[in-house]
């Protein structure tokens, strides 16, 4: 027996679950009708009694039993009309309180009636009469109040006792006999009570824990996320909850409707058609009956997708689980389009193209062509600067939208990433459509753009690579016609070129260089050498720039025309441009006093490097003091934010770091930078120099920009000095600080400049054959 059993058969009824307490108590005032017919039973025995012996006593008690009969009758009528609200255990327990009072009164006084009836009268049928009504009433009690356990033990002990002791006192011998007999009947008569109830009780509680248990999985069923039925082996449905209603649309089928029945309650409400009906009955069939298993994926009319799974049971039925999986297939369609497609144009994305590329590579037929165009557009990040991202997006998208309507239908249009665009075209008749292809890409997206209002107009370069002619695979096509923009890029804007065998070997040569200029900045493989700039009036050293140099252990010496350029690209230019400059300072600091070093600063060094905080810890780390160092900026870096720049060369002029403009003339050049830029010295370019003697303007324009760089506050330097007459013009035009080239020395390692800085004269530094050490 379970411990909450055996709990029930121990101690007080308050122990039991208040359900079932109630449900005793109730039981009480249940059938009221026998309780009534019983007890007029008892009244007409005790009136015949009364009427018979005219005894007071007696006529007393059966007007006491009247009086408690109707008073129980009362209460019988009293909890009847209160049955249909809910009974708190406290109520139950006055209820339960005031019918045993009542029950115990009304068998108290039949005990002593029938006390009285032995000692007021001989006559043995009134005694056997009395007898007779105690005994059937201990009967009932032990039939109909077993709810409560105090009620029978109190009746059976006030009717049993004072019956058994008039027996022993007022009859003979065969009374006693039978009183004793009597005691074993009622003793059995407790356990018969005790049993009846437990039996009860087992199946209350039974039937509680049943109804609890169902309960419980009513509500789980019909709170999964997914719909359940269940069919018997007759494919007839036996358990569904809500949730398969609530899937399916249907509802009013029940237990025993067939499979068909089911299927045709989908069809009527728009779940099914006709012809999906009679294909899913099938399919459902053949899971049901064991033939196929696995999942069975259903399109519902009003665009739904759902899942059903099968598991069948040990009698041969079957549990189907459906589930509205509408969600989780959008869900993975969208996440599939993501992997595929490029969020903000809707055009394939890389690795889609890479693979619709391979699969038009590998159908190819023999004798066409295909080729792949890579697109890169001119002056965007201009127009996403200038405009703003939004503004960016919008413009790739109507770029995106113009390529779609250039292409063949047979053709894929793909963004890699960025302003990067690819486009396959298949089945070419010979490589030369692929150019055609290439000018109308051009020529198309060269015309304006309105874009939120702006009139925007960009140019787009192409690099083209035909297959089987510069590759067969996918990665080799899209990489030559890379190389090929790239050539493209870099002859103009708004071209389009092929790729060229060579383009590779170029190309591999500069991986092979960029690979060993990492490898050189990890190593400190750098050097710096210092050429010297001459004062033309004390004709002695006043500044030596700081010019990098690379001696590759294969190639020897590397221009910085050539690996500068690269290192910009790859990001290095910072670190390397910092190091040139602590390296300056420092060697610098064990120079005369008098004699300054430049310094040459990229593009990208001013932009991105944090170049007070560099110059300042190249001073500290040197003690060289900040008039000693010159900043040698280009045009371009101008040409860069001019407030931001101006600030920052304002802020190095106030520490005391002189700024030099180097090679002016080329480029961009402009005399508004001199007015407008805090600068202490311009370095005129060669270039002005080359034509002095074949053209009579060329010198006019020398000497006029000499003079109002002069005027203007500013020094002036004279670079590519190669040639005595070239030093004597200048010289003599009496407008021109310094003078710098390979007439006075080329840029020498740090050792060797140390020999030029004791030279006292411009006529004893030409004739020093210390100069040519270089």
């Amino acid at each position: 027996m379970s411990a909450f059993k055996r709990l029930i058969w121990v101690g007080h009824d308050r122990k039991l679950p208040t359900e079932i307490y109630t449900s005793l108590v109730a039981s009480l005032f249940s059938d009221p009708r026998t309780l009534i017919v019983g007890g007029l039973g008892s009244i007409a025995a005790a009136l015949i009694i009364a009427w018979q012996t005219a005894d007071l006593t007696l006529i007393s008690s059966a007007a006491g039993l009247i009086a408690i009969t109707l008073a129980r009758a009362w209460d019988m009528h009293a909890f009847a009309s209160r049955a249909e609200t809910v009974m708190t255990r406290a109520t139950a327990r006055r209820w339960e309180l005031r019918y045993i009072v009542g029950a115990s009164a009304y068998v108290a006084l039949m005990g002593a009636w029938c006390f009285f009836a032995f000692a007021r009268s001989a006559d043995p049928v009134i005694h056997l009469l009395a007898f007779s009504i105690i005994l059937a009433n201990m009967i009932g009690v032990a039939g109909r109040n077993f709810g409560s356990k105090l009620l029978v033990n109190a009746q059976i002990a006030c009717a049993v006792v004072p019956m058994t002791l008039a027996m022993f006192l007022y009859g003979g011998t065969y009374y006693a006999v039978l009183g004793c007999v009597l005691l074993p009947f009622f003793v059995s008569l407790k356990s018969i009570s005790d049993r009846l109830r437990r039996t009860l009780l087992d199946a209350v509680v039974a039937t509680r824990d049943v109804t609890l248990l169902a309960d419980r999985f009513d509500t789980a069923l019909n709170n999964m996320p997914h719909g359940l039925c269940m069919f018997d082996p007759q494919r007839r449905l036996v358990v569904s909850n809500k949730r398969l209603e609530e899937i399916l649309h249907v509802s009013g089928f029940g237990r025993g409707a067939s499979l068909r029945e089911l299927l045709r309650a989908c069809v009527m409400s728009g779940t099914l058609n006709e012809a999906t009906m009679e294909r899913l009955l099938a399919e459902l069939e053949s899971r049901l009956s064991g033939k196929f298993d696995g999942e069975l994926a259903v399109d519902t009319e009003d665009g739904r997708a759902l899942s059903l799974t099968f598991e069948p049971m040990e009698n041969g039925g079957s549990v189907v689980l459906v589930e509205d999986v509408t969600e989780r297939k959008n869900a993975e369609a969208k996440i599939n389009h993501l992997a595929r497609y490029d969020a903000l144009t809707g055009l394939p994305n890389r690795t889609f193209f890479h693979d619709q590329m391979e699969w038009v590579l590998a159908t190819m037929k023999r004798g066409t062509h295909c080729a792949v165009l890579f697109v890169d557009l001119d002056q965007f990040k201009q127009v996403n600067d200038t405009l703003g991202h939004p503004a960016g997006d919008a413009l790739l998208c109507a770029v995106a939208e113009r390529l779609r309507g250039i292409v063949r239908d047979t053709d894929f249009v793909a963004r890699f990433g960025g302003d990067e665009f690819v486009v396959l075209e298949t089945s070419a008749r010979d490589p030369q459509a692929a150019s055609i292809l290439a000018g109308r890409i051009v020529e198309e997206l060269g015309k304006p753009y309105d874009i939120s209002g702006h009139h925007v107009v960009i140019g787009a370069s192409v690099g083209i690579s035909v297959a089987p002619r510069d590759g067969t695979g996918a990665d080799v096509l899209l990489k030559n016609a890379d190389m090929a923009l790239y050539r493209a890029k870099s002859e103009g804007r708004s071209v389009w070129r092929f790729f060229e065998p060579e383009m590779d070997v170029k190309a591999r040569a500069r991986r092979s260089l960029e690979l060993d200029l990492r490898d050189a900045v990890a190593t400190g493989a750098f050097e710096v050498y210092y050429q010297p700039l001459i004062n033309l009036k004390s004709a002695r050293i006043t500044t030596c720039e700081a010019l990098l140099r690379w001696s590759h252990p294969e190639r020897g010496m590397i221009s910085p025309a050539e690996f500068i350029p690269i290192a910009e690209e790859m990001g290095l230019i910072v670190d390397i441009g910092n190091w040139v400059l602590r390296r300056a300072c420092h060697d610098c600091a064990q120079w005369p006093g008098d004699v300054r070093v430049a310094v040459n600063l990229s593009p990208i060094q001013f932009r991105r490097g944090n170049l007070m905080s560099s110059i300042n810890e190249a001073l500290a780390g040197s003690g060289l003091a900040p008039n000693r160092l010159e900043i040698e900026i280009t045009e371009s870096v101008l040409l860069q934010d001019t407030e931001v720049t101006r600030a920052i060369l304002q802020e190095l002029r106030e520490f005391g770091v002189r700024i030099s403009l180097d090679d002016f003339g080329t480029g961009y050049s402009s005399l508004s930078y001199l007015h407008n830029f805090p600068l202490h010295k311009v370095k005129i370019d060669r270039s002005f120099l080359a034509g002095v003697g074949a053209n009579a303007r060329a010198l006019p324009l020398l000497r006029n920009v000499a003079r109002l760089i002069t005027e203007l506050g500013m020094s002036v330097t004279m670079e590519g000095i190669e040639t005595r007459e070239q030093l004597d013009l200048i010289a003599n035009e009496g407008t021109f600080d310094e003078a710098q080239g390979f007439l006075f020395s080329p840029a020498v390692r740090p050792q060797e400049i140390m020999a030029f800085l004791d030279v006292t004269s411009l006529k004893q530094w030409l004739q020093s054959p210390s100069r040519k050490v270089a």
